[in-house]
């Protein structure tokens, strides 16, 4: 999604920014989807915080931060500071975010895939493919490994 709030060169619909705001509004109370948070990071150019509801997976006792909609605002501001805060309810966790190669974050988009059902549509190969045919959907979905800062 880019800052005219376009996925894949789409505008996003009504439906889908009220679904953005009812999110957000769930787990800024501790509530909503199991491992969705509020990613806040540092605007890569204003330095200013910008905010975004993001669903984590957790992989052999590691968090990841996948970016299914591409390299969109938030994950150049990512690439560009490596530190971000995740929110959910109360707790606030600052961490650093390392984007991994395509061979580490295959296995890594699968089961993204496999836990984010929404997401789906934006992928060309299926949740229970091999993780081989997700090696070279990395570039064009980053993920990121978070540990704490």
């Amino acid at each position: 999604m880019d800052a005219g709030g376009r996925v894949d060169g789409r505008r996003r619909g009504w439906v889908r920014r009220a679904v953005d705001g009812l999110v957000t509004a769930m787990v800024r109370r501790g509530t909503g989807p199991r491992g969705t948070v509020l990613l806040t990071v540092a605007g890569r150019t204003s330095g200013e915080p910008r905010t975004t509801p993001v669903t984590l997976v957790e992989r052999d006792g590691v968090r990841w931060l996948v970016a299914p909609y591409g390299p969109v605002g938030w994950v150049r501001n990512v690439r560009a500071v490596g530190v971000v805060e995740a929110r959910r309810g109360r707790r606030t966790e600052r961490l650093v975010a390392e984007e991994v190669d395509a061979a580490t974050g295959a296995p890594v988009l699968r089961q993204y895939l496999q836990e984010v059902a929404v997401v789906r549509r934006v992928f060309d190969v299926a949740p229970g493919d091999p993780v081989e045919a997700f090696v070279p959907l990395v570039p064009t979905h980053p993920v990121f490994r978070l540990r704490p800062a």
